[in-house]
């Protein structure tokens, strides 16, 4: 989507042509395609970002139908990875995608930021593992990456209550207190997150659930695109270098 073409005609009136050229040439990495990570990968295609680097090893499955933007009855059983490739291209056919069919884990995730050293402009964690979200943060902080992380979706109703801030700031969100006491014990300075600050709906866990299953998470229609489109807008934002500081 080239700067001034008519896709791109309303982001403009409000990004500036040097914003747009901006994005166009901007990297971001976006690890974990589910209903946050899938969501944000479509506001950024639609925002004009250049080239988006996606990581996920899942397929589509029925039961991501319900928040996931490439979750429909056509995709189960696809790539999630092939899937937003897709998606991308009939967006805006002019964005290059990388994608990584593997999963991500603080043992191997090094290599594949290596991969990308010196590339990434942005980077975008929509995955679930802590030690992950960790071994992530404390590489973007070392490195002097931008890093945005997206903490619980599950048992949330209220968007309105979702902010985005340094994780030392965050309140009532499990996930972020945990983040926030491991950042302390591995000297991490700054970690931007996207978190509710609304009490989690408590859901019993359903009988005769095993011990492992996570049948306690319920996850809403609507909660993970929003959030997914939040931490797009942040980006976004920050890329064009529009709005707020």
């Amino acid at each position: 989507m080239t700067a001034g073409s008519e896709a791109t005609s309303k982001l403009e009136l409000i990004m500036g042509r040097e914003g747009l050229e901006r994005l166009a040439a901007s990297t971001v990495m976006v690890l974990g395609l589910g209903g946050v990570g899938s969501n944000c990968v479509e506001a950024l295609a639609r925002g004009g970002i250049g080239r988006l680097i996606v990581v996920d090893h899942d397929v589509v499955q029925a039961s991501n139908i319900n928040r996931q933007a490439i979750a429909f009855h056509s995709t189960i059983g696809q790539k999630k990875t092939e899937v937003v490739r897709s998606m991308v291209a009939d967006i805006n056919p002019e964005a290059q995608v990388t994608a990584h069919d593997t999963f991500v884990l603080a043992e191997n995730f090094g290599e594949l930021m290596g991969t990308y050293r010196g590339q990434l402009d942005y980077v975008v964690d929509a995955i679930d593992t802590i030690s992950t979200k960790l071994a992530l943060a404390e590489w973007a902080d070392r490195e002097g990456i931008q890093l945005i992380s997206s903490m619980g979706a599950a048992n949330k109703l209220y968007p309105e209550c979702f902010r985005i801030a340094d994780v030392s700031k965050t309140v009532n969100c499990p996930l972020s207190r945990i983040m926030r006491k491991e950042a302390r014990k591995r000297g991490i300075r700054h970690l931007r997150v996207l978190y509710s600050c609304e009490q989690p709906v408590k859901v019993p866990v359903r009988e005769g659930a095993g011990r492992r299953e996570r049948s306690n998470l319920g996850t809403a229609s609507f909660v993970p695109p929003i959030m997914g489109q939040m931490i797009a807008g942040e980006v976004i934002r920050t890329l064009a270098g529009v709005g707020r500081g």
